[in-house]
């Protein structure tokens, strides 16, 4: 079942899909999916390897960028970098998608393409309260 939340015209938002999620998300349009969710977090999540290759037979790109607990600088540049890179809608996920939208919230803050308030509205909009994080 899928529940991509819609940031922004071009970056959603899921918590943990499966294989077939994949393919639905590439029949909605997205072009690169992300995973944040570390390997071997939960015995029934698909790891790395499996979704890489569900987004290939989808023709997606696919980016690995696994964070734990908060995102450090590294996770947040490679975040931002791919997004802006992207051809197109990204779809990033992790357990519940708080990781995915937190890692792409700050990189928008720190390259100043969105101000706080915004990122917050957009965050509750999703369903996520990105307001501690970027205060």
């Amino acid at each position: 079942m899928t529940d991509f939340r819609r940031v922004t015209d071009d970056y959603a938002v899921s918590p943990q899909i499966s294989t077939q999620d994949v393919a639905a998300a590439a029949g909605q349009g997205f072009k690169l999916l992300i995973n944040n969710r570390p390997d071997g977090e939960s015995p029934d999540q698909p790891d790395s390897a499996t979704m890489a290759a569900a987004a290939k037979a989808a023709g997606m790109d696919y980016l690995y960028n696994p964070v734990r607990g908060g995102p450090g600088p590294d996770q947040v540049a490679a975040q931002a970098k791919a997004v802006a890179e992207a051809k197109g809608p990204v779809l990033a996920y992790c357990r519940s998608g708080t990781r995915s939208i937190v890692t792409w919230s700050l990189g928008q803050a720190q390259a100043g393409a969105r101000g706080k308030d915004e990122l917050v509205r957009l965050g509750a909009a999703a369903g996520y309260d990105l307001a501690p994080v970027l205060r």
